[in-house]
């Protein structure tokens, strides 16, 4: 007859064992913290190199930390206001509203990656596991978030003119002061939205994060499309990096086009997307106000009034602009085929089609979305007129929304029909090879 043994001094403690000596929640705020600074470190970076290469490194009053920080919060979601004054006697007026996506997109990526490390041997995970690691990760993006929209603030004078004229300026207490802050209630509002998104569409669009057992039965539907329209964005984003190599090497003017690849190049790639499919956007651009952006470009926006930047607007400029239409059709017939082949086996063309509609269609909405541009700065003296000539300028670029998602619905169906066709004879997930039949002696 045997003996029960009773508990001995090497039997573990009950409840979840400590690794590698810190409990489980140490652990997963770490992690969540990690996750969120390896973001805005990565923005910080991109945005310091941006920056640097526009000149800013050389702005009065060590302004370029200030600069930066701003720079980082719009790209996170949050939104930084301008504020200006000129004594008495003048008044500034200024505005911005811009997304500097190549800072975002950097962000994003690694934010994404850094949070799916622990998840990634893992098919599928509890509700509220999930909740709670989103949870924290928002909190820990928050708090960092804060922190740079208090530094983000600073203020320039701007001088109207040489001699007299800033002599005067100073003698009437009309010396123009333009400022910007961070808005905090915005910012942290917006940029909380900004995080759960991208927390979101990580696991709408990696095949690395696990789903609760409710969701599982949605990611051939939703996954597909969404990984098909993540290559798209990214496909655009490498060919305006070949384009930009090879204007280092054939033009002269290096530090402008570092700064445009830094800062701003998934706003001219994805917008040469919107074009190519048929989109188009409504805004002007003030004389006196220099883009980096292409020439024909910057011929149809520089102009009196509101102009419409469509694929016929660049062609009268230049007849390669048709060139985009090849581009796009060449890249969303290869992502259609990609989420064709990534979809179940059987699945039947038609269905391809309407998913890949849907999913172009609200690329291109959040791709009008965050390209668009308000840019103003005005000097009126006793609230009249502009005072120092090209002190008044704008720079807006509106997005048709509509257009857009019309056009995104129709190179849906279509590239995502013929996706299908073509990904009929590779084989999909799930699959098994058909047994050979048994060979006669």
């Amino acid at each position: 007859m045997s003996q029960q043994r009773g508990p001995t001094s090497d039997a573990p403690p009950p409840g979840p064992v400590p690794v590698h000596g810190a409990p489980p929640a140490l652990r997963a705020w770490a992690h969540a913290l990690g996750t969120a600074v390896a973001g805005f470190a990565t923005m910080l970076v991109v945005a310091t190199l941006g920056l640097w290469a526009a000149g800013a490194a050389d702005l009065p009053g060590g302004a370029f930390p200030s600069v930066i920080a701003a720079t980082v919060v719009m790209a996170a979601g949050g939104s930084v206001g301008l504020s200006g004054g000129a004594g008495e006697l003048a008044r500034a007026h200024a505005d911005l509203d811009a997304v500097p996506l190549s800072v975002t997109l950097a962000g994003a990526l690694v934010t994404a990656a850094v949070f799916l490390l622990p998840l990634r041997h893992r098919a599928v995970a509890g509700t509220g596991e999930l909740l709670a690691r989103i949870a924290r990760t928002a909190v820990c993006w928050l708090v960092i978030l804060l922190l740079l929209a208090l530094a983000a603030s600073h203020d320039f004078r701007i001088a109207v003119g040489d001699g007299i004229a800033a002599q005067l300026g100073a003698d009437l207490g009309a010396t123009p002061v333009i400022g910007f802050r961070a808005d905090l209630p915005a910012t942290l509002g917006v940029g909380l939205l900004w995080v759960l998104a991208l927390l979101v569409l990580t696991f709408l669009i990696s095949r690395r994060a696990p789903l609760s057992a409710r969701l599982l039965h949605f990611q051939d539907s939703v996954r597909p499309p969404a990984f098909a329209m993540l290559l798209t964005l990214l496909a655009y984003a490498v060919i305006g990096l070949v384009i930009g190599i090879v204007e280092l090497f054939t033009r002269g003017d290096p530090a402008q086009t570092f700064a445009v690849i830094f800062l701003g190049l998934p706003n001219l790639m994805w917008m040469a997307l919107g074009i190519g499919t048929g989109g188009g956007w409504v805004g002007h651009v003030d004389k006196a106000i220099g883009l980096p952006v292409p020439t024909a470009l910057d011929q149809v926006l520089r102009t009196r009034g509101q102009r419409t930047l469509d694929l016929g607007a660049l062609a009268a400029h230049d007849g390669r602009a048709w060139l985009l239409v090849a581009v796009a059709a060449v890249v969303l017939l290869a992502a259609a085929f990609v989420s064709a082949v990534r979809s179940p086996a059987r699945r039947p063309a038609w269905r391809h089609a309407v998913e890949l509609a849907v999913a172009l269609a609200l690329t291109l909405l959040t791709v009008g979305l965050l390209t668009r541009i308000s840019a103003r700065f005005g000097l009126s003296l006793i609230g009249v007129g502009n005072l120092g000539g090209g002190l008044g300028n704008a720079v807006t670029l509106d997005p048709q929304l509509l257009r857009l998602v019309g056009v995104g619905l129709l190179w849906g169906l279509v590239t995502g029909f013929l996706g299908s066709l073509l990904a009929r004879r590779v084989r999909h997930p799930g699959e098994v090879a058909a047994p050979e039949p048994p060979r006669g002696p």
